[in-house]
């Protein structure tokens, strides 16, 4: 499987240490940012509404501490809001459950609070360059754009939080993929040449899902394996099919 191909099915085959392979689903940069969005319109009800009740409050425990009350809550906000929440169960923010999204190590094991700390502590660096805004008042508003080109530039769409805490994004509730098994061919055929395990998947994955292809869509397909077939068209397809079904009998 090409690196192409991988960047549009981000359904990735993970193989750990102890030889297990684990499907993770990954996240890419458009369900991210909108699941950011939420998270920032959140916590901006939540400190408007705390502006405002500190205000009042303020006429009698003073503005001075008033003001000081909010800084601290601007900085719980800002910094600690997505690590309590990602390093919880759930392993993730409200705006990426409402996205169905979810941090994970790259083992897709739970993140540690570790993890979530330094993935989201260094978000000031993914959100450079800063943009100097005149209706902020002087302030600067991140564009996002290095943790964008890291995530475009990373076959797993890690920005630079996720590079160095070791986590990836990921899609929390899978589907399962539709697969109509084809009936199988009435022999068998070894393959001419050794296949490798993402080999031997591909040709088994064709079986599975050829009853959902128009036959133009099989034969288009097989194609690409002439190599292996030995031929084109239905020709092809009929060959494919009797490799994949050796390959699944011999199991």
């Amino acid at each position: 499987m090409d690196e192409n191909t991988l960047r549009i099915d981000t359904l990735q085959a993970i193989e750990l240490a102890e030889g297990v392979e684990v499907r993770l689903r990954i996240a890419g940069p458009l369900p991210r940012g909108i699941a950011l969005g939420i998270d920032m319109l959140l916590q901006g009800v939540i400190l408007t509404i705390g502006a405002v009740i500190l205000m009042f409050a303020g006429i009698g425990i003073g503005f001075q501490v008033a003001v000081g009350v909010f800084l601290l809550a601007w900085f719980f906000m800002r910094w600690w809001y997505p690590v309590f929440f990602e390093a919880s169960k759930r392993g993730a923010t409200p705006g990426k459950r409402m996205l169905g999204l979810r941090v994970v190590q790259t083992s897709g094991a739970p993140i540690t609070f570790g993890q979530s700390i330094l993935r989201n502590f260094l978000r000031w660096i993914d959100e450079m360059p800063l943009w100097p805004a005149v209706w902020t008042g002087g302030m600067y508003v991140p564009t996002m754009a290095f943790g964008l080109a890291a995530c475009m530039a990373t076959k797993r769409f890690q920005r630079l939080g996720d590079l160095a805490a070791g986590t990836v994004v990921i899609y929390d509730r899978l589907l399962p993929e539709p697969a109509v098994p084809a009936p199988p061919p009435m022999e068998a055929a070894r393959p001419a040449m050794a296949l490798r395990p993402e080999e031997v998947r591909a040709v088994v994955a064709f079986r599975e899902r050829a009853g959902l292809w128009s036959e133009g869509r099989r034969a288009e397909i097989a194609d690409h394996a002439k190599e292996l077939t030995g031929g084109d068209g239905q020709k092809g397809v009929s060959r494919i099919m009797a490799i994949a079904h050796w390959l699944q009998e011999r199991r």
